[in-house]
């Protein structure tokens, strides 16, 4: 046999499917859809504008109605002022037992040390839970995320006997103290969730080096967990500085009261209140909220990239 007989035929390689068109080509279907496209975007954009002016349009009714005479804020709910009347301002300053300064320290020193006090014992509990391993883990991080659920009017009236027996009351005791508890659980998940995606060869690394929990807590975990840390003092500082309920129910003396308490008191019984001072000292009240948005945004922002990146 020759070797041409013995070579065997190759099969024709298969051949390709024509590649699809880059673009519809007929030019009225492309351009029926793009107009379709152009036009859900606007109608999208302008139900967001919609609703963004009804969000926002109560809080700007009140700026306007800071500037006009009490005879004009409730007939005129317009954006606009007609007529300006800045007296308000000053006189809502000092229209209480206080000036109005007083009121805005004290909500200062409660937040503060709200704060701070959340920063730490949370922290803490969340890298205990993420890290370490103890018999009771399991059913403490229960018991934790179960007091999620309890409204604070469940506690509120047991809280009070316990501070009223050991002299608490009319203090900022009550406000402050718990923080350095670890007693907001919600926090405490959040950082838990965050410590957990970070790789935990940089504990063994650690160890290896010998470093203990202390050691590991303070060099490695803070200095990443700075997202979780900033969302936790932003949320802190806006949820305590807006609370009314358990600060008026523990604080009592009018000297120490805080802004949302103060505010409350331009409220009579007979609701013949100057409301023109009230709405001008709520917007100042406002001014602290808004520099600590503008500010701690970025870490926000940072806390929810980093986040969603694990």
């Amino acid at each position: 046999m020759t070797d041409a007989s013995r070579t065997t035929p190759r099969p024709a390689p298969p051949s390709l499917p024509d590649p699809a068109p880059a673009s519809d080509p007929d030019p009225v279907r492309r351009s029926g859809r793009s107009a379709r496209g152009r036009v859900s975007s606007v109608l999208k954009h302008t139900g967001l504008v919609v609703v963004c002016f009804l969000m926002l349009y109560p809080l700007l009714w009140m700026v306007a109605s800071s500037f006009r005479p009490n005879d004009d804020i409730f007939t005129d709910f317009g954006l606009f002022v007609d007529t300006f009347d800045f007296d308000h301002y000053p006189t809502g300053w000092d229209a209480l037992g206080h000036p109005f300064d007083t009121y805005l320290v004290n909500s200062l020193l409660v937040v503060l040390g709200s704060v701070i006090g959340n920063l730490v014992s949370c922290s803490m509990a969340a890298y205990a839970f993420a890290r370490m391993r103890f018999r009771a883990k399991p059913v403490a991080f229960t018991v934790m995320l179960i007091t999620i659920m309890l409204p604070i009017h469940v506690l509120i009236i047991p809280q009070y006997v316990v501070y009223a027996q050991i002299g608490w009351i009319n203090t900022y005791l009550p406000l402050i103290v718990p923080k350095f508890l670890a007693t907001d659980a919600f926090f405490i998940f959040l950082m838990v969730q965050f410590i957990r995606g970070i790789p935990r060869e940089l504990d063994e690394a650690a160890r290896i080096d010998g470093a203990g929990h202390g050691r590991i807590f303070a060099q490695i975990m803070l200095p990443l967990m700075v997202p979780a840390l900033a969302t936790t003092a932003v949320f802190t500082f806006l949820w305590t500085w807006n609370d009314f309920f358990t600060q008026l129910i523990f604080v009592t003396d009018p000297a120490k009261y805080t802004v949302p308490v103060a505010l409350r008191s331009f409220i009579d019984a007979q609701m013949t209140s100057d409301f023109g001072a009230m709405f001008a000292m709520s917007v100042v009240s406002l001014v602290p909220v808004f520099l600590v948005f503008l500010f701690g945004q970025r870490f926000l922002l940072r806390g929810i990239a980093t986040t969603g990146g694990k």
